[in-house]
């Protein structure tokens, strides 16, 4: 606006003074002021001036991108990720590649592709998830792996892409991602080549809270739904996750769409990346789209009966834990006993999930015929949706989580200390699945945390201990164990509090199950079971 009131300004005295000129001269007066517009017009901009350029062969798009190079990928497991650039980089053979990406596919699809092929030189992802390969490279010391929390990688990709160098967050206080020291490399014989740096601590309102670093790439690889011919792009559903935030990082992004519409096809409001931000774009020649666990229901089925409830153990914690839902709440519920409680939430109260992939409202697991690609939950299962439901990016689903607008955190843990340390992300040296999501859901202190699991190990090893022995999700962030066995409130400052032990147990069995000490509530009852 500001430039234009000075070309205005400008044209007004440029005019001649003359009433009586000739109107031939008054319009090439009129056109010289238009071509100063046009001049001034990119003269005025904070950046270079650029049109989305269209391709129609993805190798044509991807070929100039040199080896070394830092790829921002989208994608959340195999949901919303860009097949046909991916598989254009397999043909152009570029080498060296630091990817970053939340996961890496799986052995044979997506980003595992590449792996495959020895072109990523180094990860920087939350999840290493069910990619064997991925995995078995980084513990033999063939890859370089930066492991960062979910919430932590997509809000570095959305500073990075706003121009803020850095920021504070909370997430990883007290852990690897602070203290430094976490393998990023391995040698051949398992000792660590390269780990990672201590972050600076300050403290804020009492609270610690630790600096992480922008990310930028120098191209961005994008899956959107679907563009209009001026080069703005919309998502579809949980396929919107990275690829919103990694848009706006990268020197370069390409974009890949499903359909490229006229321009006024969707309404101006409804764009989710304006094309500014979209420097390359091309319609994808074919979908897959591979679902990476296929989770459905029978017509007339229960949601409760579908999955197995497995053996009385597992079910006797599930229907603890489903007592912890309140009317109202908004609640987040890791894979495996947490989601399983869900299918016993009273019908006489409402609850919203949210899953960190990008979507608050989930609902029971999909009839066949209405399974959706672009629909899952964090679990990377297929999912469907409650009315009142809303899609968002990675970078807003966290931006929910660590600023305590979720009300309950439920998740597994593979071991818990008395004061509420949670370790579930980690064995060095042996499993690497990496933290993924939970070292941003512990992280508020708005937050209640209920960490679900079974009472020991194998081999009847402590779960519950005087401090983990594995490297921690989270420090003093835990709030209530539910086991098969006990219920335990946590205190930062005082330890553990026993309020609840399974009928037929005694207090003195229970202390010999648990690797800490604790406190027996004065009013200690029999565990309870919400009724079905």
């Amino acid at each position: 606006m500001a430039a234009q009131s000075l070309l205005a300004r400008f044209g007004r005295r440029c005019l001649p003074a003359a009433a009586s000129r000739s109107a031939a001269t008054l319009q090439q007066h009129q056109s010289a002021l238009r071509a100063q517009t046009k001049v001034c017009g990119c003269y005025f901009s904070t950046s270079n001036c650029h049109n989305t350029k269209f391709y129609t062969d993805p190798v044509e798009a991807v070929k100039d991108i040199p080896n070394g190079s830092t790829l921002l990928v989208g994608g959340f497991g195999l949901c919303g990720i860009p097949e046909n650039l991916i598989g254009a980089l397999l043909k152009s053979g570029v080498k060296g590649i630091t990817a970053v990406s939340n996961n890496a596919g799986v052995d044979n699809f997506g980003l595992g592709l590449l792996l495959q092929t020895k072109q990523i030189k180094r990860m920087v992802s939350s999840y290493v998830g069910e990619n064997a390969e991925f995995e078995r490279q980084y513990l033999c010391g063939e890859l370089e792996v930066e492991l960062t929390p979910q919430g932590t990688l997509a809000e570095r990709i959305r500073a990075g892409g706003a121009g803020i160098p850095a920021f504070y967050t909370s997430t990883g206080y007290g852990t690897l991602v602070q203290e430094g020291g976490a393998p990023i490399k391995y040698n051949k014989d398992g000792s660590v080549a390269l780990a990672s740096e201590p972050r600076e601590v300050r403290e804020f309102g009492g609270r610690h809270y630790i600096m992480e670093k922008a990310i930028t790439g120098d191209f961005a690889l994008v899956k959107a739904w679907k563009s209009d011919r001026a080069g703005n792009i919309i998502f579809r559903k949980t396929a919107r996750n990275f690829n919103q935030p990694m848009c706006k990082a990268a020197r370069t992004t390409v974009v890949e769409v499903e359909e490229i519409v006229d321009v006024g096809s969707f309404a101006a409001e409804d764009i989710h990346v304006p094309k500014i931000y979209v420097h390359r774009l091309i319609k994808g020649d074919k979908y897959e789209k591979r679902i990476e666990r296929l989770s459905v229901r029978k017509e007339g089925e229960s949601e409760s009966k579908q999955k197995k409830s497995g053996d009385n153990v597992r079910e006797r914690i599930i229907r603890r834990a489903a007592l912890e839902f309140e009317d109202g709440m908004y609640a987040n519920l890791g894979i495996g006993i947490p989601l399983l409680a869900s299918n016993f939430i009273s019908p006489d109260i409402t609850v919203h999930l949210q899953s960190e992939n990008g979507v608050l409202g989930l609902g029971p697991y999909p009839l066949q015929n209405e399974v959706d690609p672009d629909l899952i939950n964090a679990g990377k299962e297929t999912v469907t949706v409650l009315p009142g439901a809303s899609y968002f990016s990675s970078d807003e689903s966290f931006a929910m989580i660590r600023g305590g607008h979720v009300d309950l955190t439920m998740l597994g843990a593979m071991q818990v200390s008395k004061y509420g340390d949670l370790a579930n992300w980690m064995i060095p040296g042996k499993m690497v699945k990496g933290m993924g999501g939970a070292m941003d859901l512990v992280s508020s202190s708005r937050t209640k945390v209920v960490v679900t699991m079974e009472h020991s190990a194998k081999g009847n090893a402590h779960k519950i201990l005087e401090s983990c022995t594995l490297p921690i999700t989270g420090k003093n962030c835990v709030d209530r164990i539910i086991t098969e066995k006990a219920v335990f409130d946590v205190d930062q400052k005082n330890g553990l509090t026993l309020i609840e032990i399974w009928e037929g147990l005694s207090v003195d069995e229970i202390k010999k199950s648990t690797g800490a000490s604790f406190v027996v509530s004065p009013k200690l009852e029999p565990m309870k079971q919400i009724s079905t």
